[in-house]
């Protein structure tokens, strides 16, 4: 997703506009869907094309993690198990590449704008950080 032909959420119609955002408390439990930094962030808001893009490509790898689930299931050699596993990593990787770079493009650069990259960026650092090895 690069920004080259992207749309500022005040250019889309209402019905192409959704917002959502994230909340990670200490049992890494998806409760609600609010940070819980101490601290106001932006709404993350995306459209509804980017979602929809990043929601299929998570679906083809779903699909992909029960047919691995099903080789196991049917003894297929390791070897193949494990280049189907190395194929799911590498999809997960790409999407959340997607994820990050729309992160920055739309939700770093809406906070900056509005004066609140700060809580951003320390929200990004610890999301970093977990994510990577």
């Amino acid at each position: 997703m690069n920004g080259s032909n992207r749309l500022s959420k005040e250019s889309l119609p209402i019905s192409q506009q959704v917002e959502h955002s994230y909340h990670h408390d200490t049992a890494d439990e998806h409760t609600d869907h609010t940070h819980r930094t101490g601290e106001l962030a932006h709404p993350h808001i995306h459209s509804e094309e980017s979602l929809r893009r990043i929601v299929n490509r998570l679906s083809r790898i779903e699909g992909h993690v029960r047919g691995i689930k099903a080789m196991v299931q049917q003894n297929t050699p390791c070897p193949d198990v494990l280049l189907q596993i190395a194929a799911v990593r590498g999809a997960l990787d790409r999407v959340a590449r997607i994820v990050l770079d729309e992160h920055l493009t739309e939700c770093i650069a809406r906070a900056a704008q509005e004066g609140n990259i700060d809580v951003e960026i320390k929200q990004l650092k610890a999301a970093l950080d977990r994510f990577l090895p």
